[in-house]
């Protein structure tokens, strides 16, 4: 049932109506929540520079890999990032969580824990955000940090909010849930600093600036080996594989593999699907595809011949110089300030 409310979204269903109402209560409540946020005086500010990178719509959009970009694009520029998350999915001994690269992914989240693993910054979960940024900054030398996937987490002040969206699925039929696939009204956009969006052959909102999404490099799950994403077929005397999913939108992972010259047996699961060894049973007679969200929950699974997929989101350079522009002003801001 979900998959067809799913489908629904982004094949403009008119049945979906029939969920309006629901809708029109969701999106007054959101709106009323963010009003209430906006009009209080007890919002934790934050030290240092935070940097939301959310989106307003539910599944995948290329979130993560924006991130991990930027957390090279500041760390070049000699920022210390680090990010706070709410940790989905996530079921640590207590809160704030700081993550460490040999927890389970069951304990940590996947998202929170491939950040840390691959972005090499430090990373604290906590569905208190200002319980988050506070235990950071005094357990690290953070001076700047990102909250991820925290558009709609208004209880943290923020200095620069990003929102990323889907190119090829765009806003859907732009209804909110659950007749859309909408967290808020499509006018939140309007009021967001950058708008970053994730392929398409032309702009789905006044004001995006395109990115895409690069294959980067294939590796074994445990990383002994290590191939130029466009070379690893040629390793292989066949090129078809098991290619294993489990995020929001798994036809971009399958789509990617395709244009790689692989062919592909599409086996998607749930967003934030957390695996067991029975889930590859019988997929032993050719390679195991996954994204790097599936694999930091793969880690400790007997998945022989298995692969992971690295990919890169390639910012335009205008949002880059515009990005640290803002920075530059919010740290001339806090000096004259201090």
């Amino acid at each position: 049932m979900i998959q067809l409310i799913e489908r629904g979204w982004y094949q403009q269903a008119s049945w979906l109506k029939v969920l309006r109402p629901l809708s029109i209560l969701f999106t007054r409540l959101s709106r009323r929540r963010r009003a209430k946020f906006q009009c209080s005086d007890s919002l934790y500010q934050s030290p240092v520079p935070i940097i939301v990178v959310g989106n307003i719509s539910v599944g995948g959009t290329g979130k993560t890999p924006v991130v991990l970009a930027l957390i090279e694009l500041l760390r070049s520029f000699g920022y210390r990032p680090g990010i706070v998350s709410r940790g989905y999915g996530a079921k640590p001994p207590s809160y704030p969580w700081r993550i460490a690269a040999d927890q389970p992914s069951a304990e940590t989240g996947d998202e929170p824990l491939l950040l840390h693993s691959r972005g090499q910054v430090p990373v604290v979960i906590d569905p208190d955000r200002p319980a988050a940024v506070r235990h950071l900054l005094a357990n690290s030398d953070c001076d700047l940090i990102i909250s991820d996937d925290g558009l709609q987490h208004y209880a943290l002040k923020r200095d620069i909010e990003i929102a990323v969206i889907d190119g090829v699925r765009g806003l859907g039929n732009q209804c909110c849930l659950p007749e859309g696939p909408l967290r808020e009204p499509p006018e939140r956009l309007s009021e967001v600093d950058f708008i970053l969006q994730n392929g398409g052959t032309e702009i789905q909102y006044p004001g995006s600036q395109m990115f895409t999404l690069a294959p980067i490099q294939i590796m074994s799950l445990q990383g002994m080996q290590i191939y130029i994403a466009s070379e690893w077929s040629e390793s292989q005397t066949i090129k078809k594989v098991h290619a294993v999913c489990g995020i929001g939108n798994p036809k971009r992972f399958f789509n990617t593999l395709r244009e790689l010259g692989l062919e592909v047996i599409e086996h998607s699961f749930s967003d934030h699907h957390q695996y067991t060894q029975a889930d590859f049973d019988g997929l032993n007679d050719y390679p195991i595809m996954m994204t790097e969200k599936d694999a930091v929950k793969c880690k400790l699974l007997n998945i022989p011949n298995s692969w992971v997929l690295q990919v890169a989101a390639m910012l335009p350079d205008t949002f880059k110089d515009s990005l640290l522009q803002r920075l530059a002003a919010i740290d001339t801001k806090g000096t004259e300030n201090g």
